[in-house]
């Protein structure tokens, strides 16, 4: 079993920028709309609706189904994998890997934490990694039936820090603006709110590690 002075399966960090373009930060929200939307598609939810009439015309409901989108399905297959064979198939844990790469950088960028377009390859700025689990050694194949309860303490926790971060990133487009930087108290207050959710989301949904996520931003 690891120990806790052993790093943790899922880490973040983001290289703090001596300067920031103020420009593209002025504009951010407008500037981010297309890689957004390249976001979005992958991670969206797929919904239909079916209409029931009657032979004589008359509407009596309408349904409308949900599914899980790319990612909801990645979760469920990995899920089913993990309980019943004890496996996690590398091309899976790959996708989810360079999938929350990619969602990382945008976030980076929308949190104005650096300049660069987010890039659907290159690393850039924004350094994310997940171990690749031994599923006989590391996990145990029941724990994903709970783990969504286990983990409602974070979830808790994490409503209010992100309350918190979206104060701090308003408070940082003003500094930017202003000084073209970006205080380094906040800068590491936010990455540390981004460093904390991904470790939830390693332990809960991508399902890496069993090691409970641990109650702090470094």
């Amino acid at each position: 079993m690891p120990t806790q002075t052993e790093p943790y399966p899922a880490r973040l960090d983001v290289n703090y920028p001596d300067r920031l373009d103020r420009v593209t930060t002025a504009f951010r929200v407008i500037w981010i709309i297309p890689i957004a939307i390249v976001l979005g598609a992958l991670s969206a939810t797929a919904t239909s609706t079916v209409t029931v009439v009657t032979t004589t015309g008359e509407v009596v409901s309408e349904v409308s189904r949900t599914g899980g989108g790319i990612v909801g399905g990645l979760f469920a297959a990995t899920l089913l994998m993990i309980l019943f064979r004890q496996r996690y198939p590398r091309w899976w844990f790959d996708f989810a890997l360079q999938f929350n790469r990619f969602a990382a950088r945008v976030w980076a960028y929308a949190a104005l934490l650096t300049d660069s377009y987010p890039s659907t390859v290159d690393e850039q700025a924004v350094h994310l990694d997940l171990d690749y689990p031994d599923v006989p050694r590391d996990l145990n194949r029941w724990m994903p039936l709970v783990k969504w309860l286990l983990v409602i303490p974070h979830v808790i926790v994490l409503a209010f820090l992100i309350i918190g971060a979206f104060i701090a990133v308003v408070i940082a487009w003003f500094a930017i603006l202003f000084t073209g930087r970006y205080p380094r108290g906040l800068f590491d207050y936010v990455v540390g709110v981004g460093r904390w959710a991904l470790r939830v989301t390693a332990y809960a949904t991508l399902l890496v590690t069993d090691r409970y996520p641990p109650f702090r931003l470094g």
